[in-house]
């Protein structure tokens, strides 16, 4: 039996490739951490310094439910254009834009 020519072998064959042939990580993935990262941060800040700190999680928070909504985000916007980031949940998006 033949496999189908479209469907990808394995995950990694549909990333895009880099310089050096180190694979790329998509723009969701970049926004996953970076929210990760923002979150821990702010709730050790939030521990060691002050809970007004939780602010910042919650300003986490909202600008995930907007790129889930509205399919952008700042840091979304910010990672297109300065590291040429490319989503795979909104390809559709990255022609208009």
């Amino acid at each position: 039996m033949s496999r189908c020519p479209t469907v990808p072998a394995s995950p990694t064959e549909a990333e895009p490739r880099a310089i050096g042939g180190t694979s790329r990580w998509p723009l969701e993935r970049v926004l996953f951490a970076l929210a990760g990262t923002m979150t821990l941060l702010s709730a050790l800040l939030a521990a060691l310094v002050s809970p007004w700190f939780l602010l910042l999680t919650a300003f986490v928070g909202v600008n995930q439910w907007l790129y889930v909504v509205v399919g952008a985000c700042p840091a979304s916007l910010a990672l297109r254009r300065l590291f040429s980031l490319r989503s795979v949940v909104y390809p559709s998006q990255e022609a208009r834009s």
